[in-house]
């Protein structure tokens, strides 16, 4: 391979193109445009290099040789000494010291190119390794004391799905076969199947293969295998069967398309089919994660210029060469230059393509309620006792169907339920997942001070996504931050590339602590759990991003038997690293240990001691015993010769509990001065160190003893954390509620006492790596006891989200205690949760169409000069504008009808959902909801923004985007007319409607109700500018859009 083809070779690497039979994700985007991007990149961008020495052909080597070679050979023919003749040492001086070897010179600047683009592209990623010279590499350092660094600190660490959840790619022939997950009918009923253990990617029972739209689809389900194969003896039998399905009339051309042998990217054909091949690819885990850089374009511009230093520019060449010879160096090096800062500007544009879609706060895709039958209102319980999907639920979670059997007086469970039993068991947790839009319209607008009266929120999704998107609702709300992040153990399903295990868990972990902070409150604490794989680097980062001053601990948790039984030293402990946010604003609130006995005098409402204690640090001194002095005992004497110590001059006289006669005791004391306090305070009790009031008293036996009241803010808390219950005893409690979890579940006691440390009530509790949800059952167990209001907000993204996490928290909230999946009593607590669903990144890739306009082919065939510019910097952004995860303007107009390809789990089915635009929105503004109802079409918000101003939102239909249709006479007169003119109809009907449901709800955009109001296209309502008198500021306006907010805030990224 010559240095021009393995340049374009290594091109087509980096700009995704090397895979063009895959059609699904990055691959799907870019090979929209592959064949015009390998036009460019052949036919005008490389021939640049060419070009650029075209000023060199006179002087071509190549060229003065054959000259050379022609005269030689005449003045031979003449019988002449060619050497001696004057055009053949002209010639001979030229090739000497002008002539250029042209190819020579394109080839070498094609080698630069690809040493220098392979050196930072690594597997899909560009490394940020920056060059120094061989085989030593540079970091940037600004004077700091300490200097953390690792290999993509300046990368954002990509968290994706553990598997491919739709997959397509093209036939040799060009034809796309497509890879569909349809959810099997029992997932959500069995619990092993959920927990992902056993899952295998089999065909679909029903017809899995068929052809749609000109595409072979290949349906599978995601479940486990009954006979218990492995995935490769699965897909054997797969494409057997696949190929025996296609031997059908109607799909029998596909057949011949899918049993081509795969060949490798050199051409070399391998043993495997092109379905076996990829059969393969779909169904094998992913065994690494990815990463998109903060500014690729900066970072290889000046790795550029600094390759160009160290490796292309000699200065010693440069001083011994000829004036001809350094203008070729130089040119070469600004051919270098310029072809490179062109692929860099294509390299960019791809890598800030992905990084919007990364970065965009993403769309909710679901929203829903789980919530105790006490707080819904009675008149929808017959709709509650007739829904079966609901009971079933009920069933499964909580074995309603038990309920009457044994306990006397029970209303008992029938099919349907009755309203009766509702009542009698109120304490059902209903989720609105099994109910209409109207039902759960209702209930919801039944609920005043919705935001406020939710005790939890779990969301579904990356847990970047949560921390950038949901910052402005919760900013400096959260008292508690607890995270259990992967430990990094290759164990614990954290993927990274093999060169990079610790830095890329330090990009995660750096990134996602950072983006955590302003969650809280400056009173707040931060606790991580880790072990040793990564404790140091995690205390280096917490360190420098939370400060060291702020250390509160660096606690060792004695695990009590989780440890490997073939390590030669076995590790029973792990660390848990616990940071106040600002530590002079942390109240350290009283707590105890948990594994303080319960004798221990930290229990006593009263604590009692000698003051007597002689030794070096206590000489022997006198105190005086003043009449009065309290005694222990109502009368009697001491007699002043009965004791050692101390030693008194007299007999004290003792009547009514109180010392008659004043006497002088000698010993060495341990309070002295507290006690001189005391009694120059007229014997009322006075507060020690530790702020406990403090009496002295004489007793029977003649020792003077110190009473200390026991402080209610006393403290007792070590770094050695035990007695808080282990994995394993955990693991066996989730086992008994039906919540099997393989990966190692924190005991919730621990999360309980670390929560604990931040206060005793009221507290919000943030856990962005939720797992199987053991923060939120902490709280709930925290809330139970002492009947506090604490509230939580857990972050997951695997798929035992449905299976584990949220039912988890369901079951608790029902009963305390469970065995063999059921409950073992039925003492709920009132409770209400929210759990939403956010789009990932892997469905906002899957919803990017490539679109190029008419008018646009037409400005790129006319203006070649434009052309180059619009391919290397503009053509993604542009031509993806319109899909619907970027914004679509134009299907606002239809807001409960705005569309996304969702994928359902980490591997579900992909297909399309109602995006929750309001929802969405509501987020996106950091908006406190007060209330949502629906009334007469229209859907109503009021809440409180971050400033603190009273918000309106209406949110209204304006067309049917489905159909472009409506009941409207005013439309049937224009079916006619151009689709501008129907939709201009359109919206001048909706704002009708929006004015008299104005008048009809006494709303005013003149009066203060209101601060701010947001309404859904165009409108005629009266507006105010909210600052009219302050000089050189843009208005604000009362009425505002809600899609010139919702873009706005959607990708405003600043310093993320």
């Amino acid at each position: 391979m010559n240095s021009f083809e393995k340049l374009k070779t290594k091109l087509a690497e980096l700009f995704q193109l090397d895979q063009a039979d895959l059609d699904f994700g990055i691959y799907r985007i870019m090979n929209a445009r592959r064949d015009e991007i390998n036009r460019f990149l052949e036919s005008d961008l490389l021939p640049q290099v060419r070009e650029a020495f075209g000023e060199y052909k006179s002087s071509d080597k190549a060229e003065i040789q054959k000259e050379l070679d022609k005269v030689v050979e005449g003045v031979k023919t003449a019988g002449m000494d060619p050497e001696q003749a004057p055009k053949v040492k002209e010639l001979r001086a030229r090739l000497a010291e002008e002539a250029v070897d042209v190819t020579a010179l394109e080839n070498e600047v094609y080698d630069h190119l690809y040493s220098f683009f392979s050196r930072y592209y690594d597997e899909g990623d560009f490394i940020s390794l920056r060059r120094y010279k061989e085989g030593v590499y540079a970091i940037p350092y600004e004077g700091e004391e300490v200097k953390l660094h690792w290999a993509n600190h300046d990368q954002y660490y990509i968290k994706t799905a553990e598997y491919f959840r739709d997959y397509a790619f093209k036939t040799p022939s060009g034809h796309r076969v497509h890879f569909k997950i349809v959810e099997a009918d029992t997932e959500k009923d069995n619990v092993k199947a959920a927990n992902g253990n056993n899952r295998r990617f089999l065909l679909h029972g029903d017809k899995p293969v068929a052809e749609e739209n000109d595409e072979l689809v290949i349906r599978f389900e995601y479940r486990p295998d009954g006979e218990k194969r492995r995935q490769d003896v699965i897909n054997a039998d797969t494409a057997l069967r696949v190929i025996a399905d296609l031997n059908e009339e109607k799909l029998a051309v596909w057949k011949d398309r899918l049993t081509v042998m795969w060949k490798r990217a050199g051409g070399k054909e391998t043993d495997k089919t092109i379905l076996e091949k990829h059969l393969i690819d779909y169904t094998r885990r992913n065994t690494f994660d990815y990463f998109i850089h903060k500014d690729l374009e900066g970072f290889l511009r000046r790795e550029l210029d600094f390759y160009i230093k160290n490796e292309v520019m000699r200065l010693d060449d440069i001083e011994e060469e000829s004036t001809p010879r350094v203008e070729q160096y130089l040119s070469k090096i600004k051919v270098i230059r310029r072809i490179a800062h062109k692929i860099i500007d294509f390299l960019a544009q791809i890598e800030n393509f992905q990084k919007k879609l990364w970065l965009k706060k993403k769309f909710v895709v679901e929203t829903n309620y789980c919530v105790t039958i006490d707080r819904v209102p009675e008149e929808l319980y017959p709709e509650i006792a007739a829904n079966d999907a609901q009971r079933e639920e009920w069933v499964r979670l909580f074995a309603i169907d038990e309920i009457g059997k044994d306990l006397i007086g029970a209303v008992d469970y029938s099919e349907p339920l009755t309203v009766e039993f509702l009542k009698a068991n109120n304490k059902l947790v209903l989720d609105t997942w099994f109910f209409d839009e109207t039902f759960k319209a209702k209930m919801i607008a039944s609920i005043d001070n919705i935001d406020e009266q939710c005790d939890g929120l779990l969301i579904h999704s990356e847990n970047f996504q949560v921390l950038n998107m949901f910052q402005e609702r919760f900013r400096e709300q959260v008292k508690c931050v607890y995270i259990d992040p992967p430990y990094n153990t290759g164990k614990d399903e954290f993927p990274y590339k093999d060169s990079y295990q610790h830095s890329s868990w330090l990009a995660m972990i750096n990134e996602r602590i950072a983006r955590a902070l302003p969650f809280m409150k400056k009173s707040g604490a931060f606790f991580v759990s880790i072990d040793e794989k990564e404790h140091h680097n995690l205390r280096i980062v917490s360190d420098s991003l939370i400060g060291t001053s702020n250390l509160l601990a660096d606690f060792v948790w004695v695990a009590e038997g989780n440890f490997d039984n073939q390590a030669k030293i076995k590790m029973a402990h792990e660390y848990v690293l616990g940071y106040a946010k600002n530590e002079s604003d942390f109240d350290h609130p009283p707590i105890v240990d948990p594994s303080t006995a319960e004798r221990s005098k930290l229990f006593r409402d009263e604590i009692r001691n000698t003051i007597v204690k002689n030794g070096p640090k206590n000489p022997v001194s006198d105190i005086e015993i003043p009449a009065g002095f309290p005694a222990s005992f109502k009368s009697g004497a001491v007699k002043a010769g009965d004791l050692i110590w101390p030693k008194y001059n007299e007999d004290i006289i003792v009547e009514n509990y109180c010392v008659q006669n004043i006497v002088i005791a000698a010993s060495g004391w341990s309070s002295k001065a507290l006690y001189e306090t005391f009694v120059r305070n007229g014997m009322t009790p006075v507060p020690d160190t530790k702020g406990q009031m403090t009496t002295f008293v004489l007793t029977n036996t003649g020792a003077i003893e110190s009473v200390k009241k026991r402080s209610e803010k006393q403290s007792y808390v070590t770094s050695i954390i035990k007695g808080v219950g282990t994995i394993q005893s955990t693991s066996s409690m989730l086992n008994n509620m039906g919540c099997s979890y393989p990966h190692y579940p924190k005991p919730p006691r621990l999360v309980s006492y670390l929560i604990s440390m931040t206060g005793n009530e009221g507290q919000l509790v943030f856990d962005y790596f939720a797992g199987s949800g053991t923060t939120g059952q902490a709280i709930i167990d925290l809330n139970r006891e002492d009947g506090g209001n604490r509230k939580f907000i857990l972050v997951e993204m695997g798929t035992y989200f449905d299976t584990v996490t949220k039912p988890r928290i369901q079951k608790v909230i029902y009963s305390k205690d469970w065995k063999n999946g059921k409950p073992v009593s039925r003492e709920g607590i009132s409770h209400m949760f929210k759990y939403i669903r956010l789009e990932s990144y892997e469905d906002a890739l899957a919803n990017i169409e490539i679109q190029r306009t008419g008018p646009q082919q037409l400005l790129l065939d006319k203006a070649e000069g434009f052309r180059e510019s619009y391919m290397l910097k503009y053509m993604l952004d542009v031509e993806s504008r319109g899909s619907q995860t970027l914004f679509n303007i134009d299907n606002f107009d239809d807001p409960w009808n705005y569309k996304l390809l969702v994928g359902a789990g980490s591997v579900g089915e992909t297909k399309p959902v109602n995006v929750d635009l309001v929802e969405t929105f509501n987020w996106l503004l950091g908006l406190k909801v007060k209330h949502i109802d629906r009334i007469s079409g229209f859907q109503v918000v009021e809440g409180e923004n971050p400033k603190g101003e009273k918000v309106l939102v209406i949110w209204r239909k304006i067309r049917d985007i489905a159909t472009e249709n409506t009941e409207s006479t005013e439309m049937d007169n224009c079916r006619k007319s151009s689709v501008s003119s129907v939709i201009s109809v359109a919206r001048e009907k909706a704002n009708r409607n929006l004015e008299a449901f104005f008048r009809k709800q006494q709303y005013n955009t003149l009066d203060s109700e209101f601060d701010v109001i947001y309404v859904n296209g165009d409108n005629n309502l009266m507006n105010v500018p909210l600052d009219p008198d302050k000089e050189g500021v843009e208005p604000r306006y009362k009425v505002r859009l809600i899609e010139e907010e919702f873009k706005r805030l959607m990708f405003d990224v600043a310093g993320v």
